[in-house]
């Protein structure tokens, strides 16, 4: 069956499975699991962002990988993490091993995803911006439809009112089924991938890399407007982490209610961003920067104010569209400046900044729970987009043309 689809097609398939694999082993699952497992609210959120964490690490010596032993071998290796680790939820008892784990299924994305977009681009000949657009958008479906689907494994199964062991296993052994099945299918199709060339593309690329970074730190504006971005997505991994369990325990939803709120917050933010793009190109990107920074703080600090399915899924709706506000703009101001300055090899690094800024949201949302409560919790980190919207607008200045 495979074989009758085309290399595009079967790579789309591929980055499907495997985005929704990682998904339904994420939020909500991720963070009631541990919930169960007696964590709390400081240990949740190191739970949740700890994967994230690798990224940050191992993003720039993957893609280094792929060019020493090739696209294909490298893709495979993350599509093996994608398709292994989620059975080894099925041996987590504790705590702390559920941790390790989290760490190392981190990998998955690390790896995968700087050199899949590279697979498609081996691929695309003159068709690079339209299929590589096509691949991202399929894969951000897999990541949507991870959330309610994780939601609705635990909520249909349990037989109690709250989850029991066999049912997050249940839905781990989901996960596999799909990492396994785009592995499966990579293997049939990764065979006209690029080979690996000599070490010394290794020296180049960490030269790149190195001057990448000395170049974004050398411009102010760049490091504030990745910084606006890396923020909100700080607010992003706090409610990733947070949010089902607040609706859970707090707002008395189901889990699959909970899923639903982190999905349609996806939804919202994949079909306005195109739109909020266009529009930072007529109208300027400050500007919806700026709007984006006050919806996200506003949606995130009314959560612990609204208690019933759907209040909790307006304040999603408001967040998801501050974010597509954000990240198009933010992302296209920087690609701005940095045609300006000519530094085109810098914008790998600004991936690091959202990382950091997306692990950095539950880890800290925790330690804050934990001290105060969900509404301080909510409000002290939404003062932090306020705050640094006059800071962005103030030392960032547009020079016109």
């Amino acid at each position: 069956m495979f074989k009758l689809m085309s290399p595009f097609t079967a790579l789309c398939t591929v980055g499907f499975f495997a985005r929704l694999s990682y998904a339904l082993a994420r939020s909500p699952v991720l963070p009631l699991f541990a919930l169960y497992l007696g964590a709390g609210p400081e240990a949740i959120g190191f739970a949740v962002g700890i994967s994230t964490v690798t990224g940050i690490f191992f993003k720039l010596p993957a893609g280094a990988l792929s060019d020493i032993i090739g696209r294909k071998r490298t893709m495979l290796i993350g599509l093996v993490v994608f398709a292994v680790m989620p059975f080894t939820y099925l041996l987590v008892h504790d705590y702390r091993l559920l941790v390790v784990i989290r760490f190392f299924h981190g990998l998955a994305t690390a790896i995968y995803g700087p050199v899949s977009m590279a697979v498609v681009a081996d691929i695309a000949g003159a068709k690079k911006g339209e299929m590589m657009s096509w691949f991202s958008s399929i894969t951000i479906i897999g990541n949507l439809l991870g959330a309610p689907l994780g939601g609705f494994i635990l909520h249909s199964m349990a037989n109690a009112p709250s989850p029991a062991l066999p049912d997050f296993h249940m839905a781990y052994l989901m996960s596999g089924v799909a990492g396994m099945l785009s592995l499966f299918l990579a293997v049939g199709i990764l065979h006209n991938g690029k080979n690996g060339v000599d070490g010394k593309n290794l020296k180049e690329a960490y030269k790149r890399f190195t001057s990448g970074i000395s170049e974004v730190m050398s411009d102010k504006r760049v490091v504030i407007t990745s910084s606006m971005e890396g923020l909100q997505n700080l607010t992003v991994g706090a409610l990733e982490a947070f949010l089902p369990i607040y609706a859970v325990t707090v707002a008395d939803l189901n889990e699959f209610q909970a899923g639903l709120l982190w999905g349609i917050q996806v939804v919202v933010t994949i079909i306005s961003k195109p739109v909020m793009g266009r529009t930072s190109d007529r109208f300027g990107r400050k500007p919806l920067i700026v709007i984006g920074m006050f919806l996200c703080a506003g949606a995130f600090g009314a959560i612990p104010l609204l208690g019933d399915f759907w209040s909790l899924m307006l304040a999603a709706v408001f967040f998801g569209l501050g974010e597509s506000f954000v990240t198009s703009s933010s992302a296209a101001l920087v690609a701005d400046l940095c045609q300006e300055k000519h530094f085109g090899t810098a914008m790998g690094t600004f991936g690091t900044i959202f990382d950091i800024g997306h692990a950095s949201g539950p880890i800290l949302a925790g330690f804050l729970i934990a001290r105060y409560d969900y509404l301080y919790s909510f409000w002290m980190m939404s003062a932090l987009l306020v705050v640094a919207v006059p800071v962005f607008v103030m030392n960032v200045k547009i020079s016109r043309a």
